[in-house]
């Protein structure tokens, strides 16, 4: 099964393409306008064993509001699309990553049904080019377009780069694992039968 998806978005505020494979690498390239948010998608892709590629040309001067919403609807429109049907998946995925004085826990269900649920400070306003408040934000507008559960819990941590750093790899460690297959359920991982 082919487990890729292209998209594109382009809007007054953003042109984005996005390719992701959930199975292998494809080139990486990470152009989003904050090196910040390139260091944390590229760290997301490493960790998560995800290939991806993003490009997006959006109105910086203004703020990264719109590119990292935008990049977010994206991302959650390519796994959607990519993870079809979900036969043969974990579904659940969760993981613990300590950066240094910061522990972070993610928690994530492809379940169809959309939830988003952030417990945890971030002490700074910002970082680089992008305003910490959009890291929530670009979370909760990936678990919608993405349709996923998703409780993302900063335990602790005073740097506010070593929780967001924290806050990513959770992420794609426990996405890794909802994506990979399933060694004990076989075709939909629900009794309905769909997800």
């Amino acid at each position: 099964m082919n487990r890729t998806a292209t998209i594109k978005r382009k809007t007054n505020e953003t042109d984005i393409t996005l390719k992701l494979d959930l199975d292998k690498s494809i080139k990486k390239h990470i152009n989003t306008g904050s090196a910040f948010l390139d260091h944390m998608l590229d760290l997301f892709s490493t960790h998560g064993g995800i290939g991806l590629s993003v490009e997006c040309k959006g109105d910086v001067d203004v703020d990264m509001h719109h590119s990292s919403e935008d990049i977010a609807i994206c991302l959650g429109e390519a796994l959607l699309k990519a993870v079809g049907n979900k036969k043969g998946i974990e579904r659940f995925g969760h993981y613990y990553v300590p950066m240094d004085e910061a522990l972070v826990r993610t928690v994530l269900d492809l379940s169809g049904r959309i939830s988003f649920v952030f417990k945890g400070k971030l002490k700074n306003n910002i970082v680089g080019n992008l305003e910490t408040e959009m890291i929530i934000h670009f979370f909760q507008s990936f678990a919608q377009a993405a349709k996923i559960n998703l409780h993302i819990d900063i335990i602790r941590g005073s740097n506010t780069h070593h929780c967001i750093e924290g806050i990513f790899k959770s992420f794609a460690r426990a996405l890794s694992m909802a994506i990979s297959s399933s060694t004990r359920v076989r075709g939909i991982p629900s009794t309905k039968g769909m997800l």
